[in-house]
């Protein structure tokens, strides 16, 4: 009866939502929780912007599902031997939507763009992958032969190199950057038709790429912020593919008849984190929070497989670092609320008569990620349980993003970053130093950074992964954040389409096809 019910309540709001054409054979629906952040290239930061950049843009190379990185615009690449140099081979015979040739003048171009001070670009490639490999510049020494410029060789140069989308030279010369955020021109499998802001994103195959198949015509990304309704969407068959669907609904779902759920073991590391920055100096919980006993005591406050296994219906292993491909001798913290409080008194932090020993805000986003709302009120009760009054602060991603960017959320905050299935150093580049944006707490460590200086250069692998392992251990027990999980997916995917989720959220529309 609970199921029938289910059903027909998710139907029911189905009817009253707007139809688009998904029963289409030449289109396919995608439904995310947040809007594109802009259609400029270089000031994309989320996967579910993201994964409409990469139908927009191509790159110099790709990884494959399994972490394998393999070639694109690029049919190969050599370091030098001073390792301070990558030299790309460009793929002959490209042209992007416009009809201008992309060869490697474009590639260097696209690289010394998203560097330039003067335009103030913040996306993923400027604020994190530059950061990451040390980037110091792009050049073009033939129009087959591409090269970028690092202070040292790094493993990772070849998987960040594969985030950096590729336009072409005169196109975006055309442009200034306020008309590239809204008017771009692609370089990949699809073009824009039109961006009706927080609805949806309509593509159409570009007839210029000539890569790969692009089995549909159109694509529409629509944006739909509540999973509930994004399970109606899908259920009443206006959507192929739905990111998110809360575990309550998996069995409506795949009892419909419609469209089943895939779930993947993901790899974005969902974390509760400190900020460090000083903005909450002198308040009670941004001087606690400086202890590092205290940090790992409230670790031992939060019951993490109880979360998971409560909130996001599966069992799950509590994350012991920032990695994906972490050290798995590194026992995660147990949950302890005993400990935790033995730990906070030694600190000098005991409860007072009305039983709070400190009173801590925490920001973060609703909406965004799975359970995202639920999962921060069960840690802030956690908290209160022994003796850290929490409060809730929920806010919409568009919101909370750029707080945390700018290091604003806090004192404490709750957030996801995406990781990798092929690198741990890629996972641990969040912190290439304090002030990177994607080092949301402001956090340091002169160890960590000891460390991480010295990584530049290697080339032994395990030389490299021993300093890893060193890092992984400083930075648990240094504890800059509530380690949580990593996060499982659960697509609902149309029963009319064929298409295989990827474990780190990246959505490849052309990779979908009809039955």
């Amino acid at each position: 009866m609970l199921k029938k019910t289910c059903l027909y309540a998710m139907a029911l709001a189905a009817t009253c939502l707007p139809a688009f054409a998904q029963t289409d054979a030449n289109t396919l629906v995608v439904a995310q929780s947040v809007d594109v952040e802009s259609l400029e290239p270089d000031m994309l930061n989320q996967s579910a912007s993201l994964n409409i950049a990469n139908a927009l843009w191509g790159t110099l190379l790709s990884v494959t599902p399994d972490g394998e990185i393999v070639p694109n615009f690029a049919e190969s690449y050599e370091w030098n031997e001073a390792g301070t140099e990558i030299s790309f081979k460009i793929r002959e015979g490209m042209v992007c939507e416009d009809g201008e040739v992309l060869d490697a003048e474009d590639v260097a171009y696209s690289f010394t763009r998203a560097a330039d001070p003067a335009n103030a670009f913040i996306g993923h490639t400027p604020g994190f992958v530059y950061s990451s490999i040390g980037f110091v510049g792009a050049r073009a020494d033939d129009p087959t032969t591409a090269v970028i410029k690092v202070k040292g060789y790094s493993s990772t140069v070849p998987g960040m190199v594969a985030k950096i989308l590729i336009h072409c030279k005169d196109s975006y010369e055309k442009l200034s950057v306020e008309q590239a955020a809204i008017a771009p021109v692609a370089s990949g499998p699809y073009k824009l038709v039109e961006w009706v802001r927080a609805d949806r994103v309509v593509l159409k195959r570009n007839d210029k790429w000539t890569m790969s198949e692009v089995p549909f015509e159109n694509v529409i990304f629509r944006v739909i912020p509540e999973s509930s309704t994004r399970t109606a969407e899908l259920l009443a068959g206006q959507v192929d593919i739905a990111v998110n669907v809360p575990p309550d609904q998996m069995e409506a779902v795949n009892s419909s008849g419609q469209a089943k759920v895939i779930p993947v073991a993901g790899t974005r590391r969902m974390f509760a984190g400190f900020n460090f920055s000083g903005a909450f100096d002198g308040t009670p919980a941004g001087d606690a929070l400086k202890n590092v006993e205290v940090r790992r005591a409230l670790n031992m406050a939060v019951d993490v497989p109880t979360i998971c296994k409560q909130l996001l219906g599966t069992n799950c292993v509590r994350a012991n670092g920032p990695a994906n491909l972490g050290d798995p001798s590194i026992a995660p913290y147990p949950y302890d609320p005993e400990q935790t409080e033995a730990m906070l008194d030694a600190a000098g932090f005991p409860r007072g008569e009305n039983g709070v020993r400190f009173s801590m805000q925490m920001q973060g986003p609703q909406g965004r990620y799975l359970q995202d709302g639920q999962v921060q009120q069960a840690i802030a009760q956690y908290l209160g349980d022994v003796g850290v009054e929490t409060t809730n602060d929920l806010m919409d991603m568009t919101v909370f993003s750029p707080m945390a960017r700018e290091h604003r959320a806090g004192p404490m905050f709750f957030i996801g970053q995406g990781g990798a299935t092929w690198s741990a150093i890629y996972d641990m580049s969040l912190f290439p130093s304090r002030d990177a944006p994607v080092n949301t707490g402001n956090w340091y460590n002169a160890e960590w950074q000891t460390r991480w200086d010295s990584l530049s250069g290697v080339r032994d692998t395990a030389e490299e992964r021993k300093i890893v392992d060193e890092m992984l251990k400083i930075f648990h027990d240094d504890a800059p954040w509530i380690f949580l999980y990593f996060q499982p997916d659960f697509y609902g995917v149309s029963d009319r389409i064929n298409w295989t989720p990827r474990r780190d959220e990246s959505i490849e529309v052309w990779t979908a096809s009809l039955k």
